[in-house]
């Protein structure tokens, strides 16, 4: 059975976007594989589980409603939190004009945003003293 071994970007400046998701995400950009390799690739910390991020430059713009996006877990950090750690890092906020204001029971909240480069993505979890989050 196949599994996801990378997620591809398309971005502008690769160093750029390499940078957000190297601090997003704590990952470590993976060693040039061969002499003049400058393709940014990142990966989890060794260890640690996770699927690897490429900055892959296009010319074409970010989609508005991408078929595909990042899924991210604030994990033990309250969701606003993470969601101000992120942009603080040059993330935006996202308006969701095709979603639902309130989640359906037993979901979890979520706040979709956007990469320095326009790529959006979400990022669920917990908001802590709030009942019924």
């Amino acid at each position: 059975m196949a599994t996801i071994k990378q997620v591809s970007l398309g971005v502008h400046d690769d160093r750029r976007a390499g940078e957000f998701w190297q601090r997003a995400l704590g990952y470590v950009r993976r060693p040039p594989r061969f002499e003049g390799d400058d393709r940014i690739v990142l990966e989890p910390p060794p260890g640690e589980p996770g699927v690897a991020v490429a900055m892959d430059t296009s010319g074409s713009a970010a989609e508005e409603f991408p078929r595909v996006h990042l899924g991210l877990d604030a994990g033990d950090r309250d969701l606003d939190e993470e969601v101000e750690r992120l942009v603080a890092l040059g993330a935006l906020h996202v308006d969701r004009p095709f979603h639902p204001d309130a989640v359906s029971p037993g979901e979890r909240p979520y706040v979709v945003l956007a990469d320095p480069e326009g790529n959006r993505f979400c990022v669920e979890g917990h908001r802590r003293g709030r009942r019924g989050h």
